[in-house]
């Protein structure tokens, strides 16, 4: 494509001018041999991508955009030939628009495939209680698979809800398997019922279809990899977190040494700040204090003093508050400003903290909130931030720690270097001017 637009409609250089087509061709080579390394990587070419509710076209730009940074590196030492600057540029362009014309066209084939019922996957799903259910609707709906569910099997002592499909019980499985008319079998337990699994299997056997599970693990297990091999060992994930992947234990270690030494070097700032502080009141430049971090650890951050000095028990059990009396004219500003925050990343480099992540509580506060509120915890799976979702949403300061809990619980789901991206450049944008920062 970008030889036809580039050579006057030929795609073949040579008949133009005397360009030497061979080396246009080797650069065809090199690119889709770097192409399909950068589809694997990305996860273009598995049907999770295809069927992904968002983040297709970034996930395919990004896969280009890789393939194109390389093969423009691998030019840059290359001296043997010269390439058309602009032939380079249609070529990406070409890629990126074929890339997501690609994906349109095969699902467009797809749902065309979906409107004939013989194509249609007929499942039987063992469980008829509520969760049972919600797997049907599920896969019913699902855009992976066109799906009918043909019926439930209500396992003893279950409570049976009511379905569109018939529900059958244990005793029935013999008089299913020889109607020959499903495809799959889904067990729908509840984890209370795991250990029926290998007699379930066992009655199963003579319908000699695939057999899959999913697991009721309730609201408060909420990991993205559930199920991995340990030394020929399957091991369930209950309570994992993304700090425990190698990605996160690296590449946000990284990214905040690298962002945390280049704000530290932002050092007159910070020296102004220190000078400001000493000289409106009296009293340390910089406030010390115990927070809670990764795991429950406790440890010591800093940051500017923005109060008058008081008994350290009032600090570490009293929330501040709009118009409290105790903030200096200054600290009012820093607070407002965020800028308080600065010696925080003394604390990044350190490793007590991250750039991103939910913001530390004081130990009398945490201990507080485990009595009263489900779940907190579990915000304490991830190294604690200089700023977070909850804070540039505006849950920071005396507001609610119910809001303040479920946008920390949603980044701990959600955590990508991406987010953090985004998370940091909306603190920026609205650090000077947050109502709730006081």
């Amino acid at each position: 494509i970008a030889g036809y637009l580039r050579f006057d409609g030929d795609i073949f250089p040579q008949a133009t001018g005397g360009v030497n087509a061979s080396p246009y061709f080797a650069l065809l080579l090199l690119v889709t041999v770097v192409w399909a390394m950068g589809a694997e990587h990305y996860g273009l070419c598995t049907v999770k991508y295809l069927f992904a509710p968002g983040g297709k076209t970034q996930k395919g730009f990004l896969a280009c955009f890789v393939t194109y940074a390389a093969v423009l590196a691998m030019m840059f030492f290359y001296r043997a030939a010269s390439f058309s600057r602009l032939f380079i540029a249609l070529s990406a362009v070409a890629l990126v628009l074929l890339t997501i014309f690609v994906r349109v066209v095969f699902r467009v084939i797809w749902h065309l495939q979906r409107r004939y019922e013989q194509n249609w996957i007929k499942i039987l799903i063992i469980g008829a209680d509520e969760f049972a259910g919600q797997v049907a609707r599920s896969l019913n709906c699902g855009q992976l698979m066109p799906c009918r569910t043909v019926g439930f099997v209500s396992l003893p002592g279950q409570k049976t809800a009511e379905f569109d499909a018939p529900v059958y019980t244990i005793e029935d499985l013999e008089m299913l398997a020889s109607r020959n008319g499903i495809d799959e079998v889904i067990l729908a337990l509840p984890l209370s019922r795991f250990a029926e699994i290998p007699a379930l299997m066992t009655r199963l056997e003579p319908l000699c279809v695939p057999i899959r599970a999913t697991l009721d693990m309730g609201e408060d297990i909420f990991v993205r990899e559930r199920l991995f091999d340990l030394g020929g060992m399957l091991m369930l994930d209950l309570h994992s977190t993304p700090a425990e992947s190698i990605t996160y234990f690296i590449l946000k270690r990284a990214f905040d040494l690298v962002f945390s030494i280049a704000a530290v070097v932002v050092g007159p700032l910070m020296l102004l700040i220190a000078a400001l502080v000493k000289l409106t009141s009296p009293g340390p430049v910089l406030f010390t204090q115990d927070r809670v971090g990764l795991n429950g650890r406790i440890f010591r951050i800093y940051k500017f003093r923005t109060m008058r000095q008081s008994v350290p028990d009032e600090s570490n059990t009293r929330w501040t508050t709009q118009n409290d009396p105790r903030r200096t004219r200054l600290g009012s500003f820093l607070r407002a400003a965020s800028l308080d925050e600065l010696p925080q990343f003394f604390n990044v480099i350190r490793g007590d903290m991250s750039v991103v992540g939910p913001r530390p509580e004081r130990p009398f506060f945490v201990q507080k909130f485990l009595r009263d509120i489900a779940l907190y915890n579990s915000r304490h799976y991830l190294k604690v931030g200089i700023t977070g979702w909850a804070q540039v949403n505006g849950w920071r300061g005396d507001t609610s720690i119910f809001k303040r809990l479920e946008h920390d619980l949603y980044y701990l789901r959600n955590w990508s270097l991406s987010f953090d991206l985004q998370i940091i450049l909306l603190t920026l944008i609205r650090g000077l001017s947050n109502r709730n920062a006081y």
